[in-house]
């Protein structure tokens, strides 16, 4: 014999309920105590003593062929199984069944009049199969349904006819409590759902607003006092214009970036512009040599397309170092490698330190000098990709920022 079949099989009277469970509403509960379990006690020993009392009463008018302490046994065990039906519905209903079954074997139905078994039996059992149709499978609930009316059949054939109301009626009303309580839970999902919606697009409200009034305002500022700077030096030389010219420039292409954020962030929907890759790389070094920092670039192995995913997050990352030693090494030497594998790509980029200290990292290894956080978008955007991103200080004084970003785990859509 399987022992693991046994045991799932016996677990199945434990555990095999709806799932998640139907869950009790609180205003059913009294502190610790569950009030339909407290109402299932009492109506069990109501239920035990009127069992108890009919069978006694019956056994005193045929002389006594049972005894007094074998009649209390069936009326009690008759009635145990209201106890558990709350939590164990489906073993209840097995206990009730057994109990019922059990009397028929030890009084024959009819010996002690015509309403055997015993009413208060039947009522347990109806309550029981209610709790099965209510918490249990359908497959379940339809095996009790024939279990009972081949039980019924067994113990009395003249008495299908009321069995078969005896099991149509507690099923029936279990399913409709069982539809409208489900109901009520999806109800319930959808407004939470709902509610974390609405919290959402409020936060991103809140964000865009943010970014309008604070940082869009300052990005204007500096774009129009970058334009406005030449004209207030009597013959500027070129390179002052051009350096303005490109400030301006980087400002406006800024506020652009920042107004296509802002549209994603107010309407909630997906960001459908193009978004840069590696082709526009050499925009981004002729930005940084007009800052002063002086780029080579390198590569090796051969150049193929590259998924999207891979593609925006290598040329962030190497916009954010470029913008790591313009802000803390302005003037150093940048070299940027490129490494294209068969399964990957590595960008490798190193600069030396400079006019000013390059970064370093603090305890934590995540933020650099200056307080930002651009290490961590740099970790979380190789993470994304099932990628690493290694970055500190170089042993010459300078910085290494080296990336390794895969291309064979499935992008999200």
């Amino acid at each position: 014999m399987d022992v693991k079949a046994v045991s799932r099989f016996a677990a199945t009277f434990v555990t095999d309920t709806t799932s998640p469970p139907t869950p009790r509403q609180r205003r059913l509960r009294r502190g610790r105590y569950d009030l339909v379990e407290v109402a299932d006690v009492i109506t069990a020993v109501i239920c035990f003593l009127l069992a108890n009392n009919t069978l006694s009463n019956q056994n005193a008018s045929d002389h006594h062929p049972h005894s007094a302490g074998l009649l209390l046994l069936l009326a009690f065990v008759e009635a145990a199984p209201l106890t558990l039906r709350t939590r164990f519905p489906l073993s209840a209903w097995a206990a009730s069944a057994a109990a019922l079954l059990w009397t028929s074997l030890v009084i024959s139905p009819g010996s002690l009049g015509p309403t055997e078994p015993p009413l208060a039996g039947a009522f347990v059992y109806g309550l029981c199969l209610y709790a099965v149709a209510v918490r249990c499978r359908p497959r379940i609930v339809a095996g009790t349904a024939l279990v009972t009316l081949i039980g019924a059949a067994y113990i009395d054939l003249g008495a299908l006819d009321s069995a078969v109301f005896l099991t149509a009626i507690p099923i029936l009303v279990g399913v409709v409590v069982r539809v409208r309580r489900s109901g009520a839970r999806q109800l319930e999902e959808q407004e939470r759902r709902h509610s974390g919606e609405r919290a959402l697009l409020e936060e991103r409200q809140r964000i865009a607003r943010e970014l309008h009034d604070v940082v869009a305002h300052h990005m204007s500022v500096i774009a129009i006092q970058a334009e406005a700077a030449p004209y207030k030096t009597a013959d500027p030389p070129p390179e002052l214009v051009e350096s303005f010219g490109d400030i301006r420039a980087s400002a406006l292409a800024g506020l652009t970036e920042l107004r296509r954020v802002l549209g994603v962030l107010r309407t909630g929907g997906q960001d459908t512009a193009p978004q840069p890759g590696l082709a526009e790389l050499d925009t981004l070094l002729d930005s940084a040599r007009s800052a002063g920092v002086s780029v080579a670039v390198t590569s090796s192995g051969d150049a193929v397309p590259l998924p999207e995913g891979v593609d925006l997050s290598a040329y962030r990352i190497v916009q954010e170092a470029l913008s790591n030693a313009m802000r803390h090494a302005p003037g150093s030497h940048v070299l940027l490698h490129l490494a294209y594998f068969a399964d990957g790509l590595g960008v490798d980029i190193r600069n030396d330190a400079g006019s000013r200290t390059a970064p370093v990292l603090v305890p934590g290894g995540d933020r650099a000098v200056g307080g930002g956080n651009g290490l961590i978008g740099m970790r979380e955007r190789a993470a994304m990709l099932g990628g690493t991103l290694d970055a500190g200080p170089t042993e010459e004084g300078g910085f290494q920022v080296i990336a390794v970003l895969p291309m064979s785990r499935k992008e999200e859509p």
